[in-house]
């Protein structure tokens, strides 16, 4: 956003409430304990109102004139984001396909002077961020195209249910669908060790209710999710509004760049550091994704 220059965290986090400078006072303290303890309790935490009221309309704005720039491609995928061909049990759960809607704006397209992308960078929000989680430090993706995203879901898509790549994911909604558009997740349904295809297989039949929740979201709330372990998807998006939300992504090691079809199939294009990493990446578990 050009009227925005050189905009700092303080400026536009609610640092009443979330003192990024300040993580070592009471207040900031508070607020790392209660997301831990959430994050342990369910894989999620929300911190609402994260970005100052004053801002949030320029942060829709901003986001909302980025949205033009996703790659758009309507395909057919599974919660593994592995091949739909691929022969699996017949009761497996990998074989339940859904269309997958939503499109990405690259990072190469987010001015880093923009709103989000001045946080996304700043060692202050890096900090809060890596607390909150209970690790020593976060790495910007060295991904020229993911690092930093912003989600567009337009009237009538969907992001359908799956798994992410990374342990954890930082989201920021910066504008709600008029109606539907919710985000729904089934915390910690698997782990390292056990895919637990049973319970996923309930959930993408319409018997998960046990094992779903849904979680109201606001522009300008900051949401920590630890989307590897915890089956997630966005409800179909009616109304005249497509929904927006940026998603930082960060690492515990540096250097990370995703893979070439990864990359292929969510921006339509790979750049010559994907092509120079690939084979390279060192995967910390065996999940079939």
């Amino acid at each position: 956003m050009s009227t925005v220059q050189a905009i700092t965290p303080d400026q536009v986090v609610d640092t009443a409430r979330y003192p990024l400078s300040q993580l070592d006072s009471a207040e900031g303290r508070a607020v790392i304990t209660r997301a831990r303890r959430e994050l342990a309790a369910s894989g999620c935490t929300v911190l609402p109102d994260f970005i100052r009221p004053s801002l949030r309309e320029a942060l829709e704005q901003e986001c909302a004139a980025l949205a033009p720039h996703a790659h758009y491609d309507v395909e057919t995928v599974n919660v593994y984001n592995i091949a739909v061909d691929q022969e699996l049990p017949e009761d497996h759960p990998g074989r339940r396909t859904f269309q997958r809607g939503n499109a990405f704006v690259p990072r190469d397209r987010v001015p880093v002077t923009s709103l989000i992308g001045s946080l996304y960078s700043h060692t202050a929000f890096q900090d809060f961020v890596a607390r909150c989680f209970g690790l020593p430090r976060l790495h910007e993706l060295a991904d020229p195209l993911s690092g930093l995203v912003l989600n567009v879901v337009a009237p009538g898509m969907e992001h359908p249910w799956h798994f992410d790549t990374n342990e954890f994911t930082v989201s920021l909604l910066t504008r709600e669908a008029q109606d539907g558009g919710d985000f729904e997740y089934c915390p910690n349904i698997r782990s390292a060790q056990d895919e637990h295809f049973d319970d996923v297989r309930d959930v993408l039949d319409g018997r998960g209710e046990r094992l779903t929740r849904r979680l109201p979201l606001h522009p300008g709330d900051l949401q920590l999710f630890k989307g590897r372990y915890s089956l997630h998807r966005v409800s179909p998006v009616r109304g005249a509004l497509a929904r927006h939300s940026a998603i930082f992504a960060y690492s515990e090691r540096p250097g990370v760049i995703g893979s070439v079809a990864r990359t292929r199939q969510l921006f339509g294009r790979v750049l010559p550091e994907h092509l120079a990493a690939e084979g390279r990446a060192v995967r910390g578990d065996q999940l079939l994704d």
